[in-house]
């Protein structure tokens, strides 16, 4: 593995439909929770398991800011870098963007009826 990295909850359906929703439409390639090397665990926050990452050489994103990079590089939806530089010049997006991260991601199994892949064998 030498590309951005998406790193996921592998053990949830909700999130291995994503992780292989951004494979498929990006240059990311994904890694769960239990396939990770010792190099990408050193680089999490020591409360990885709490949320989704991007992994990339020069920086490491969590939560709301992986998935929030993870859909401009999917282009989802389309225009979406010129809407993320848009809403980062107010004050209170970040704090809004964690917040819609953990309202979905504590929300997984509601979410996962609807959308779901079981985890690649």
């Amino acid at each position: 593995m030498g590309g951005d990295t998406f790193v996921y909850d592998d053990d949830c359906g909700f999130c291995t439909w994503w992780a292989d929703f951004f494979v498929r439409r990006t240059d990311l390639e994904a890694v769960g929770f239990d396939e990770l090397t010792d190099e990408q665990l050193e680089r999490l926050p020591e409360d990885y398991e709490s949320c989704a990452h991007l992994l990339t050489d020069g920086a490491v994103y969590s939560c709301g800011a992986a998935i929030e990079q993870s859909l401009v590089r999917a282009d989802l939806p389309p225009g979406s870098g010129e809407i993320v530089r848009f809403f980062r010049q107010f004050e209170d997006y970040e704090r809004l963007r964690e917040r819609l991260y953990r309202e979905v991601a504590d929300r997984r199994g509601l979410w996962g009826q609807f959308l779901s892949k079981d985890r690649p064998e």
